[in-house]
């Protein structure tokens, strides 16, 4: 009699995730977004940008680098000039960050998914630490490359830096940070909208459209443009200054630390709505 209600009470009560489980869900989450081709095709795209883009800004500096004007030259960063494709190489990885989550609504997966593991917190987390694992990866790598070769192009003009350089780790690794905190910013907002199309756009808003709406607005309002999300993220690349265009920006590392804000509420509003709605 004791052992049938134990066993009973068993079944009752859910079991704990483990660390088998854990690691079972990093693991499919894995399976997933290596084996969709997009995952290949935008992650080439984002290194080709970042490497490819960046090594004809610094191509372009070289061959008119003598014709700057003193107070260009004083404010010429190579370091960040060596970066430059990564402005471009955002678009990439905010697709792909989106198409992480709205992938699995668009084929129906998601409900497997769920059958599998009613946990919704820990679907989420998974595909969260498993795509910011694989971005920040690439990125950094991308990055790296980016550097070295750009630097070897502006080296012929003798206005390149080394990697000891004073902001330049910095700016290549706070570069490819921002780039996978906007990856993980597109994913909440993917499980938030749950349609591709709609995701992309209101990321692609956020990014570009935003600041160029906000360049609009009274003077007297200009002190808020460095809070939005893409120029506290990409003040990194100012290489130390924190003007621009005459409107005072933050700081490298505060301006990230923002960009990592904007990242949390997107993801804790996509939990929220993750957890709430239904498949």
């Amino acid at each position: 009699m004791s052992a049938t209600n134990t066993s009973t009470l068993s079944l009752r009560v859910p079991m704990k995730p483990n660390g088998h489980v854990a690691t079972n869900l990093l693991a499919s989450e894995w399976t997933k977004i290596r084996s969709v081709r997009s995952t290949y095709w935008t992650l080439l795209a984002a290194v080709g940008a970042t490497i490819g883009l960046s090594a004809i800004v610094c191509a372009v500096f070289v061959s008119q680098y003598a014709k700057l004007k003193p107070a260009d030259k004083a404010a010429f960063h190579a370091a960040s000039v060596s970066l430059t494709g990564a402005l471009l190489a955002q678009l990439a990885i905010a697709v792909l960050g989106v198409l992480v989550v709205t992938s699995e609504y668009g084929s129906g997966m998601i409900r497997t998914t769920l059958a599998a593991v009613p946990r919704r917190i820990s679907v989420l987390a998974a595909k969260a630490a498993v795509f910011g694992a694989v971005t920040m990866a690439v990125a950094t790598v991308a990055c790296f490359a980016a550097f070295f070769i750009g630097q070897g192009i502006l080296s012929a003009k003798d206005i390149g830096v080394d990697i000891g350089s004073p902001h330049a780790l910095r700016t290549v690794l706070a570069t490819s940070l921002y780039l996978t905190i906007l990856g993980l910013l597109a994913l909440g907002i993917g499980t938030v909208i749950r349609k591709t199309a709609g995701a992309i756009s209101a990321v692609v808003g956020m990014i570009f459209v935003l600041p160029v709406v906000a360049s609009f607005l009274p003077s007297s309002m200009e002190a808020i443009q460095k809070f939005l999300p893409s120029n506290a993220a990409q003040s990194i690349l100012n290489g130390g200054s924190n003007a621009r265009s005459g409107v005072e920006w933050l700081s490298p590392w505060a301006g990230l630390g923002v960009f990592f804000l904007y990242a949390i509420v997107a993801l804790g509003a996509g939990a929220l709505s993750f957890v709430r709605r239904d498949a």
